[in-house]
Parts: C-alpha cells; structure tokens; sequence
C-alpha cells in the first residue's frame, strides 16, 4: 500500500520553473514505476512523464521532452519532476502515480496502468 502527496505547484510566468514533488508513504516504494499526469480543464487527464524503479528508464511525451527533467530519490521516497521553459498549456492539476510491473523498465502512460495515486497540485502558467 502507498500513500501519494504532491506539491510544488503554484502560479508562475510564461517561460517559468517549477519543480513538483511526490513524496511516498508506505512500503516497497522503490519496487514502483512513478508516473506523473496532469489534466487540464475540461480535457482527459494524460500522461507527461514517467520513472521506471531503479531509475532504469524514463520517458516523456513529445511536449515536454527537452523540458521537463523526472527524478526519484528511493531513500526519501521522493519522486521530482523538474519543468522549465513553462508555457499556459503547460496549465493543469499534475497527479503523481504509481504501481508495480514486472519488468523493471517499464512505465507507461496508460492511466489505468497505475494502482496508486495522488491528489493532485494545481500548476498554472500565466501568459
């Protein structure tokens, strides 16, 4: 079982930085693909990045890349995800999840892949 808490979000400027944290309670943290989400309003939620355990891979999808930097530190149970260069499409509540796969470099996108999540920090980009 884990418990997700994200912060980090807030207000910020075209062209902005923000980092998020997801920070975990519960056991076997380490063992769980991280993916991080976001949903703007009105829109699905989807997939922006995510982690595999062991920090093997990490993906992002094409509107991020060059962008966004995800990071775990599995001995505080953190997972970051570092977004520079921020744009107002970039406005939505940012979700962080996680679950077990067996493979360890796997992490997809699909949000009904993960089993845990958090709920939610609210990032807006103001033009």
């Amino acid at each position: 079982q884990l418990q997700l808490v994200e912060s980090g979000g807030g207000l910020v400027q075209f062209g902005g930085s923000l980092r998020l944290s997801c920070a975990a309670s519960g056991s076997d943290f380490s063992y769980n693909s991280i993916g991080w989400f976001r949903q703007a309003p009105e829109k699905e939620r989807e997939g922006v990045s995510c982690i595999t355990e062991g920090d093997y891979r990490k993906n992002y999808v094409d509107f991020v890349k060059g962008r966004f930097t995800i990071s775990r530190d599995n001995a505080n149970n953190i997972v970051y995800l570092q977004m520079n260069d921020l744009k107002p499409e970039d406005t939505g509540i940012y979700y962080c999840a996680a679950a077990r796969f067996p493979s360890s470099y796997y992490c997809p996108f699909a949000r009904e892949e993960y089993k845990y999540w958090g709920q939610g920090t609210q990032v807006t980009v103001s033009s």
